[in-house]
This record gives structure tokens, sequence and C-alpha cells, in this order.
């Protein structure tokens, strides 16, 4: 299902980062950075919430706004029951809305947001999401004191924030149009190879995209899948070749490749993943590169695993899930 927009706009964006990603070739694109994983707070959870909570201030100040001059705030993050949101977006906006896509969650925001603001029900909202090492490795795998290893397949929950503010008032990068995902099952369950789950998800959503637009790939300066990392990556640029013949070879990337040096950092495994891993890409360096105008037509594809421990340890499949927007330089 792909909708068209005329009226929705990026107003700004906010990006807080954690000290991997600070380590990373995107770090002077981001709005700050931390040197540890505490944030000055005294447990992870803490840490993310306030996270949220200084990324939520230094937007509205940005925007010259007050905490109630936002109509709505949607959040999401990887914590049980959304909480990090639900705690981090206490008292902001006149109206709160708490979504889970997993990592696809940035995406998702941006098209109930835009959606929204298209149809004049609301003028303006923030759409944020976060999410850290710490509080996601020991919700989803393994608590980390456990030192458990890792297959090189695995990809690295990145930490830190991240916001968009959308709005109908005009600016120079505008939502031009968004395509809705659904579930996808390839029968794959291993935790420890996201990429391998979410590929099928990404490649399901290209196509849609591609075939209700009426576009081919090189319609858009970019087109970036969000934290399938470098072996998702390759599998989406392969698949889509073989199968549906769309050339991605020569301005396709991934967010979880592109946010970590993955020759330098060893730690990271095979890239980024997390909610706010390509909202800090998204919302910095490509939100950059529309504003100088450098990019004049980008396609983000958030990709999610819709992952339950629970359910995995009795034997069933991960399912997974992706949403497109597109982004335009005026």
């Amino acid at each position: 299902m792909t909708f068209k927009y005329k009226n929705v706009y990026v107003e700004d964006t906010v990006t807080f980062a954690g000290p991997y990603e600070k380590k990373g070739p995107l770090k002077k694109y981001f709005d700050k950075t931390f040197n540890d994983l505490y944030f000055g707070a005294d447990s992870f959870e803490k840490a993310e919430i306030k996270a949220i909570r200084d990324n939520l201030n230094l937007m509205f100040k940005k925007l010259g706004k007050k905490k109630d001059d936002i109509d709505l705030i949607i959040g999401s993050d990887l914590l049980n029951q959304i909480s990090a949101s639900t705690y981090g977006c206490e008292g902001y906006g006149n109206g709160f809305i708490g979504i889970y896509g997993a990592c696809s969650s940035s995406v998702l925001g941006m098209i109930i947001a835009s959606n929204f603001i298209e149809y004049n029900q609301i003028s303006n909202a923030i759409c944020l999401v976060s999410s850290h090492n710490m509080t996601s490795e020991k919700q989803f795998r393994n608590p980390t004191e456990y030192g458990a290893p890792k297959p090189r397949s695995a990809t690295f929950t990145a930490t830190g924030a991240a916001s968009i503010c959308l709005s109908s008032q005009k600016t120079d990068v505008r939502v031009e149009c968004s395509t809705l995902g659904r579930i996808i099952d390839y029968g794959e369950n291993n935790p420890n190879d996201m990429g391998r789950v979410m590929a099928p998800a990404a490649i399901d959503t290209l196509r849609k995209h591609f075939e209700e637009t009426g576009r081919t790939p090189d319609y858009y300066d970019l087109i970036l899948t969000g934290d399938l990392g470098e072996y998702g990556k390759e599998i989406v640029k392969d698949y889509m070749s073989i199968k549906y013949n769309y050339d991605l070879s020569k301005n396709y990337n991934d967010c979880g490749v592109m946010l970590y040096d993955l020759t330098k950092q060893k730690e990271v495994l095979a890239g980024g993943s997390g909610p706010v891993c390509s909202a800090l890409v998204n919302y910095g360096y490509i939100y950059d590169q529309l504003k100088k105008k450098k990019l004049k037509r980008v396609l983000l594809v958030a990709t999610g695993a819709l992952f339950c421990p629970l359910l995995v340890y009795q034997k069933e499949n991960i399912n997974s899930i992706a949403h497109a927007i597109s982004l335009e330089a005026i």
C-alpha cells in the first residue's frame, strides 16, 4: 500500500549517539555523542530514557517551540511495553502514540505522522526512536555479563536516540510518498543472523514500491535499507537483480553497514541494528545531504525483525517487516 503526499515536510532532526557509534564514520553528523553507555544515569534502562528526554529538549530548542506546541509525539524502542518511550516522552506534546515495529519503527512512525499531516488532522509531529546495546542484548539474547560468543553473521544493537519533526510548514526537504510493508515469514529462526531474517521483507517492500509507483531503482539517487548488515545487504542486492531484474548495484547501501567502520570496529560484527541504527544515518547524514542538495531523491526502507525470544525457544520462526518512505530535496 503506497501513499502520496503533497503537504508534508521535514522541519528538523536531532541525533544522539553512543560511544560505539561515535567511533564510526558518521560522527560529525550527530548532534551529541556519549563517552560511555550510562549517559550519567545509574542503569542502562535509565540511560536510554535520559537520552530520549535530552533529545526531545534539544529538538524543542531547535524548533523554538514549547512542549505543548507539538500536536503529536510518536515513540518507539525495544524495551518491554516500549517503556523507554513512555517514560522518556512523558510531558511532551499534546498526544502520544507508542508503536512497535522493531528496527522498522523510524519509518513506520514517519508514515503514521505523514498521513495525519497530509489530511490536516494535525499540523506537526515528532517521531522518535531509541535503542541501547545493553538493554536490548539482555532482553533479546543473553545478559551481556555472560560474555556469550556470537557468530560473524550477528549484528550489533546501536545505542542512541533520534528524532525527526514533520509538519505542514514548507521546508527544503519534503516527504514525497511511502509504502507500508507486510509481515513476512521465510522460515528463518536464527536470532544471530538478523540480516537473513529481514532481507525478504526488504525485498518484498522494494518490489511493491517499484510496482505501485511505476518507478525503477535509478529514479532515486540513493536507496537505503535499515540495518540488514553486510550479509543481508548482499542478499537484497542479489535477489532483486536475479528474481525481479532490478539493478541496485549503483545506488544501494544499508544503514547497518554505514553506521560503523566494519574493518576497524570488529565488535560490531556484521553491522548495526536496533531502531536507532537507521535513524542515526537517515536523520543525520542523509538529512544533511538532502538539505545541501547533494542528494535529490532518497528511498529509506527500514527493516524490522518481529522477534520474541520465548517463541524462538518454542521453535517458531522469526517474522520480519519493512516500510519505505521517499524524501526529496526541494
